[in-house]
Formats: C-alpha cells, structure tokens, sequence
C-alpha cells in the first residue's frame, strides 16, 4: 500500500531548528501539500521524506515500512525537482527508459512502457528530441513522465511548476493532476503557491517556522483557518486582519477598529469574548461591501489606490493607517481620494484571540 507516515520528524543544523517536530499521514491516492513562504522548512522536510537528508529525529515510514535507514534508492520513491535534472546527451524517450534498467526488463517491456506514459503526457511527438531542444513545458512534461514510468512507492515534487510562466503552469496543474489521481500513489507536493496548492491538493499543510500551523482541505484552509497567520496567508488577495479592543457588549459586540467604533452581530460568540480584551476581526476583500452611506456597523475609509484586475477592481483604502483591500465588480465606478462606508457581514466574518488563535462564530 503506497502511504507516507512522518513522526515527530525534526531536523537541526546546529542551533537552526529547520524542522520541529511535523507529524504527516498520507493515503494511498492522496495528494498533500507542504505550502509555507520561503525557509519554513517544507522542502527539507520532504528532502527527509526522501532520504536526501538524515532525520534528527523522529520517523519516516513508506508503505508501512520505517525507512530512517534506508537509502534514497532502497525507499523506493520517485522525486521531481525545481530543476528537472534531464540527461542532456539522452533523447527524451533515452531519459524516460533510464530507470528501467535497473528493473531488467526487456527491451520490449521497457518501449512499451515509455509509450504509454509518453501518451498520457503528451510526449509521443518529442521522444527523439534531446532535452535542449525542447520548450520549457515540455521539459517538466518529461521530468513527471521519468518519475512515474517506474511504478514507485510514492511521488514526492519539489517545486514543480516553479520555473514555468502562467499559462503553462495552468496547463501543467491539470495535467500532473489528472495523472495522479489515476495511480493511487501517496504524494507530497512542495510549494509556495498557494493557487497550486488549493487546486492539486487533497490536503494542505500549512508550514511557519519548520512547524505545521494547520492540516486541512483546500477548502476548510480557506473557509477555517485556524489562526491569524494562516488566514493571512491563505487567499488572494490577502485577507484584511484588523486588529481592535472590545469595548463592550450589549445584544452586539462593538470593537474600536481602525480609530472607529463598530458594532458586529457576534451573538454565538458572545461567551467567549470578554471586555476590554483585544482581538483581530477578519474580512476577505470580497466580504466587505461599500455602502451608498453610513449604516450601522459599518466601516469608513478611504480610497488610496484602485487596482483594476479585468472582471474585478481591487481597491486599496487606508483607515487610521490601517490598510484595507476591497473587490468590487469591475463596472463600479471608485476614484481615488473617495470616502467610502463598507459593510462588514457577520457570516463573512473570521475572528481571533489574543494568542492567534480562531474563535468560532
């Protein structure tokens, strides 16, 4: 059965602590992703997962099996990197046959199978080309195909679409999707792209500081985040994290946000939230509304720059040198320097504690 299994796996160098103490189970068919900005220790993570790098401590297992002592080779995992790491000298169907050799497979076994991974990547027409005679997309094609063409235990991807430009990454995205979902393998996928993430995975792992912050869907990440720094780190644009006092509660709960006094309908919440207490109110850019005037509860603030993104306009607006971003449809006419009032829904709203911590609502 291909599963991935870590266990308190923890990796120092020296007074670094890289990674701390990250505990992950993958099922067989599953696709989870490590997502975390730059140094919080995903990629080393999985270089342990691979055997690059020797645990500290804790265990890795693989299909069942604790392989801490095992070499790359003897785990039996196929590994694609940011850099594809393609024989230049070998045609593509050469780089492909490669680690069938070691198999001892025939010749006619390992053709047949280069042809059929060569037809699920769309790779039939280029099996004669050298690696620098094809386009980038291309490249990565044949870096997945070499990965898949053996039958391993278990996928592990680095990166993957790193180097490629946008709509090469969409095309990429679906395909390494679809070709997953057909092998019933257990993958770990590596990245600091979070649309990757939300569209390719099973499950998100959120990583901060060589910790895992929160393991979940793509969409309870989205709709759930378990603190503030998942919230501000989930979504595009980023969701607007303001931070306030409650002041008091009587039937609503009214916040001093942005140098304003607002009243939010938090009635489930109310015996968790305490006076006097601070707390941060989160709204994503598409929950905030701007009103044609003032309304209770509502925020005012003004415009300071104004995005246009085609179907939609993102709006930069400043309150009391709190920056708030709104989306608004396209066809709504905002100038720069406008004062607005913006509706804050209470279903739209994610709250958290003192410690960053959410509070249900």
């Amino acid at each position: 059965m291909s599963t991935i299994e870590t266990s308190n796996l923890t990796k120092r160098f020296g007074d670094l602590t890289a990674v701390d103490g990250v505990d992950l189970d993958v099922a067989a068919g599953e696709v989870l992703c490590l997502l975390g900005p730059s140094g919080c220790g995903k990629t080393t993570t999985l270089r342990m997962i691979a055997g690059l790098e020797n645990a500290t401590d804790g265990d890795v297992h693989i299909a069942g099996r604790r392989v801490n002592d095992l070499s790359p080779a003897e785990r039996d995992i196929a590994m694609v990197f940011q850099f594809y790491a393609l024989y230049p000298s070998l045609t593509v169907a050469e780089n492909l046959a490669f680690p069938l050799h070691a198999e001892k497979m025939t010749k006619a076994e390992i053709d047949a199978r280069v042809a059929v991974v060569a037809g699920k990547l769309a790779l039939g027409d280029v099996l004669h080309r050298l690696p620098n005679h094809l386009a980038e997309g291309e490249k990565q094609r044949v870096a997945v195909a070499r990965s898949i063409v053996r039958d391993p235990n278990c996928f592990l991807f680095d990166e993957p679409l790193s180097r490629l430009d946008v709509e090469l990454r969409m095309a990429m995205r679906g395909q390494i999707k679809e070709i997953l979902s057909e092998l019933s393998k257990a993958t770990v996928i590596v990245t600091h792209d979070q649309l990757e993430a939300l569209t390719m995975a099973d499950r998100i792992a959120v990583m901060r500081d060589g910790r895992i912050e929160q393991i979940a869907t793509p969409h309870d990440i989205f709709a759930h985040p378990k603190n503030v720094f998942v919230a501000g780190f989930i979504g595009t644009p980023q969701m607007n994290l303001l931070e306030g006092q409650l002041l008091r509660q009587n039937g609503q709960a009214s916040f001093a946000l942005a140098g304003q006094e607002v009243s939010l309908e938090l009635h489930d919440a109310h015996d968790r939230l305490h006076a006097g207490e601070s707390y941060t109110v989160g709204i994503r850019p598409r929950g905030l509304e701007p009103l044609s005037e003032a309304a209770p509860g509502s925020l005012a603030a003004t415009v300071d720059l104004v995005e246009p993104m085609g179907a939609e306009t993102l709006l930069h607006l400043q309150a009391d040198d709190q920056d708030i971003r709104v989306v608004v449809d396209r066809h709504r006419v905002v100038r720069e320097g406008e004062r607005l009032h913006l509706g804050l829904a209470a279903d739209k709203l994610h709250l958290f504690g003192q410690n960053g911590g959410r509070i249900e609502l």
